[in-house]
């Protein structure tokens, strides 16, 4: 639940720091005084866009801060999601806005976008406002609605995946089949580029080879030349490299070495046999290259042809270099697979995509017949729980009707009603009016408080168009839901302020330079005097104290 909530720098709020406690909380205070802007603070924290023109110092940044304690487990997936650092005590989201218009926003210190704290937060709190209402006379809403009163959530996202894949799955064989026609206008002329391709057989790495065999054929006299001189350098008579090394060691090996070092010059000695040894494998080697080199006029030329057809495909296809030959040719070899068997492809993903659809089909049938149970059980439960909110003729239905398969399954749901015994049940859309509207939808959140699964719901001014006795009973409606989550309400009626377990009131006071809103805690007495001033205006008299303690009194019983 929200347990702490500071906001800075922000339309008429300077510097304001609130605790709150679970159960009911109830905020008053005239109109203009700063409880909207309370809610507009919270709607950042919420997703909302911020505007400079909120931020009243111009020479600091705007911060909205909000602590939520325990929050549910269930969140915890969303925190890993987002590489978030799950702390199951509290949660603390940061909204900051410069002056500029430029605005951060943090989870737990961690910076995040946008949507990831709207992810967050989306699960912590729930503001429900006159648009909500407005949004539930929208047809839209009502599927949502009795998905989450039906506890959908798991069968729901299993079904949205698999419509995902189906959709990839049509996706990929609609571009398959564009792909086979576009090829299919160009058959021919992929056929002769791989008619010509086939002829030359490119292959990895060829070029390179037959450009070395090209350079020593067609110098093959010189190399050998070349070869032969450090052949001869290396072991070709007695002035030779090897021959001028053996008359050293015997030469060393007549004297007395030990004259010179401790191991008598053995280790010397050993130095001259690897010097022996790895000039005998270099004259090998040598000799060895001088052996492979041959002058073949006959294979020279048909080195030089073979790269020659190599450079002029490259150049003719207008590849960069012989890899992109290859590559190319195995393309082609693709693609005019594609032309002449691509059917068969497209017929196998087609007969994936039936099966597909037809699971589906078989999950939305199940999704739809859970959805017609909960849809009655609504119904009745709604109609019991809105009639004491002054709609005595009220008639309830949803009518779920079934259509094509979209990611929400085969259904729309519609609320259909009549407020009044002579008229016809007809969409809420065209025949609810505001106060109605209201009433229905503090009975839904009452009926959902518990599937919804949000630690914290706030009401503004939900109690509009309604006094006395319905006021009363939307108040004493919003205090059980108390029972199940943290409840707050921002209200103008009395006998709701009266229901509340706490009581804060937001007022303005004027300074040199500009007006500023405050909000603070009512203490039972002062309650008393909000409550009298509620029921009586500005004069406050004995009969107005007396009616609010008679309301307090009522409320604690």
């Amino acid at each position: 639940m929200l347990t702490g909530l500071i906001i800075k720098n922000y339309a008429l709020i300077d510097d304001l720091n609130l605790t709150f406690a679970p159960g009911f909380t109830i905020i008053t205070g005239e109109t203009g005084a700063g409880k909207s802007i309370m809610l507009g603070a919270l709607s950042l924290l919420l997703g909302e866009r911020a505007e400079s023109k909120a931020i009243t110092d111009k020479s600091r940044k705007s911060v909205i801060e909000a602590t939520f304690n325990e929050p549910a487990h269930e969140l915890k997936k969303v925190f890993e999601e987002n590489s978030l650092e799950w702390n199951p005590a509290e949660i603390i989201v940061r909204r900051e806005v410069s002056p500029t218009g430029r605005s951060r926003a943090f989870v737990n210190d961690t910076p995040v976008n946008l949507p990831t704290l709207s992810a967050v937060t989306g699960n912590l709190v729930d503001i429900h406002s006159q648009h909500s209402n407005i949004l539930l006379s929208q047809s839209g809403s009502h599927l949502a609605i009795i998905d989450s009163f039906a506890g959908n959530g798991e069968m729901l996202a299993s079904y949205r995946n698999d419509f995902a894949h189906y959709v990839a799955l049509r996706s990929k064989i609609k571009k398959i089949k564009a792909r086979i026609e576009k090829n299919k206008e160009n058959r021919d002329y992929i056929a002769f580029q791989l008619e010509q391709l086939d002829k030359i057989k490119p292959k990895e790495g060829e070029l390179k080879q037959i450009e070395q065999e090209f350079d020593m054929l067609s110098d093959a006299d010189q190399i050998r030349e070349d070869l032969g001189e450090a052949y001869g350098l290396l072991d070709g008579g007695d002035r030779s490299l090897n021959s001028l090394l053996a008359e050293t060691t015997g030469a060393l090996s007549k004297v007395n070495l030990s004259l010179f070092s401790e191991d008598g010059g053995e280790e010397l000695m050993k130095r001259l046999e690897v010097l022996r040894i790895e000039l005998k494998d270099i004259t090998e080697t040598v000799y060895d290259y001088m052996e492979e080199v041959e002058s073949d006029p006959a294979r020279l030329a048909k080195v030089t042809s073979r790269m020659n057809l190599l450079y002029d495909a490259i150049k003719h296809f207008k590849v960069l270099d012989e890899a992109e030959l290859v590559a190319l040719h195995k393309d082609l070899q693709q693609r005019l697979y594609s032309i002449d068997n691509g059917d068969e492809d497209v017929s196998a993903l087609e007969k994936e995509a039936r099966q597909l659809a037809k699971e589906l089909k078989h999950k939305a049938d199940i999704l739809s017949e859970v959805r017609r149970e909960a849809a009655d059980r609504f119904a009745k439960i709604l109609t019991a729980t809105a009639i004491p909110l002054g709609l005595p003729n009220l008639r309830f239905e949803v009518a779920l009707s079934q259509g094509k398969l979209t990611q929400d399954g085969q259904d729309t749901a519609d609320f259909i009603c009549s407020f009044n015994k002579n008229h016809s049940m007809q969409p809420m859309s065209r025949i609810a009016s505001g106060g109605e509207i209201a009433r229905l939808m503090l009975s839904i959140k009452s009926i959902m408080a518990k599937s919804m699964n949000l630690p914290t719901v706030i009401f503004d001014e939900v109690d509009t168009g309604v006094s006395g006795e319905i006021a009363d009973k939307m108040g004493e409606m919003m205090r059980k839901m108390g029972g199940e989550m943290q409840v707050m309400a921002i209200t103008h009626l009395p006998q709701v302020a009266a229901k509340g377990n706490s009581h804060y009131k937001v007022y303005k006071t004027d300074r040199e330079d500009r007006t500023v809103s405050h909000v603070r805690p009512l203490d039972s007495e002062e309650r008393v005097r909000e409550l009298a001033a509620m029921l009586s205006g500005s004069s406050i008299n004995e009969a107005a104290l007396a009616n609010a303690r008679m309301l307090l009194g009522q409320s604690i019983n």
